[in-house]
């Protein structure tokens, strides 16, 4: 892993491949961080039972070149907020432990993406949406439910859009396209075949490619537009929750960049949507009055 990604998930990812022994120096540091930031290398050593070179090895490992390099290093994650994963949750933990790292885990994630956020990419993005006849918005598992997601606002968007559950819908859709369409496809690894092959077959038939992905790889290569959602996660360990959720954040960002951009007449018409939803589904103004019948009773 290199230095780039952040300490935290650094130490937390490679857990596994450490030796014995400095395992034990990572495993001191993600139980506390602030208190193993405030510890000498001697005392660090002390506490995990091992040699002060151990500790140097440590450091050493995770690209440092000292133990105090790590410490800074440490600092300026504890500043920015440490994501807590769910393999720090202990089988002891209560629930209400449980409950404080799962969200502590997901606020720290979501600052990280919208830190390392292409403004750039998203612009350009925004931009295709505008200029689009037509959008498809394809993904599986947790990135389907994002495409489904996609879908509900599809009137922020104000072009015909579509977002299959079935594959063979999805490429079938995908073989419907043209130039003038926009397909967004949505992976969080970049390198799900099917969400491949189906956004290749969008972009023979003419559509521009928006891929949204966590990384580098085959999808952002092959899209005009790549937007990387970087989360603290590892999809081989757990469901990949986080990644969905900065997703569905990406859809609003979209979706409202859009419908702002498309005027005062779209923004007119979506407000005069709303009104006329909240009457359809009974909960406008004048359903909170009810008015008396005629035996005094109220409607």
């Amino acid at each position: 892993m290199t230095t780039d990604t952040p300490l935290m998930e650094r130490l937390t990812r490679g857990l596994e491949q450490l030796r014995p022994s400095e395992r034990k120096v990572a495993e001191l540091v993600l139980q506390d961080p602030a208190r193993a930031m405030r510890l000498s290398m001697a005392a660090v050593a002390g506490a995990a039972g091992v040699s002060e070179p151990t500790v140097m090895r440590f450091c050493n490992g995770l690209g440092f070149d000292g133990f105090q390099s790590f410490k800074y290093a440490l600092a300026e994650a504890l500043a920015i907020g440490i994501p807590v994963t769910h393999s720090a949750i202990r089988l002891e933990d209560p629930v209400e432990a449980v409950a404080a790292k799962i969200f502590d885990h997901t606020l720290s994630s979501l600052d990280r993406t919208r830190r390392s956020l292409d403004a750039d990419a998203v612009a350009a993005a925004v931009d295709l949406l505008l200029g689009a006849r037509d959008v498809l918005f394809v993904g599986l598992g947790a990135s389907g439910i994002i495409a489904q997601d996609a879908l509900q606002q599809a009137v922020l968007f104000g072009v015909p859009c579509a977002a299959p559950v079935d594959l063979h819908q999805q490429f079938m859709s995908a073989s419907m396209c043209r130039p003038g369409s926009v397909l967004v496809a949505i992976s969080n690894t970049g390198r799900t075949t099917s969400i491949l092959d189906i956004a290749a077959q969008g972009k023979r038939r003419g559509a521009k490619i928006i891929g949204v992905t966590g990384g580098r790889g085959p999808l952002l290569e092959m899209a005009h537009v790549g937007v990387v959602l970087r989360t603290f996660e590892d999809t081989d360990i757990y469901t990949p929750t986080i990644s969905r959720l900065a997703g569905l954040v990406l859809i609003d960002v979209l979706a409202t960049a859009v419908a702002v951009r498309r005027g005062p007449e779209h923004l007119e018409r979506l407000g005069q949507m709303k009104e006329d939803l909240s009457s359809f589904r009974g909960s406008s103004e004048r359903d909170h009055h009810p008015q008396p019948s005629s035996n005094g009773r109220q409607l």
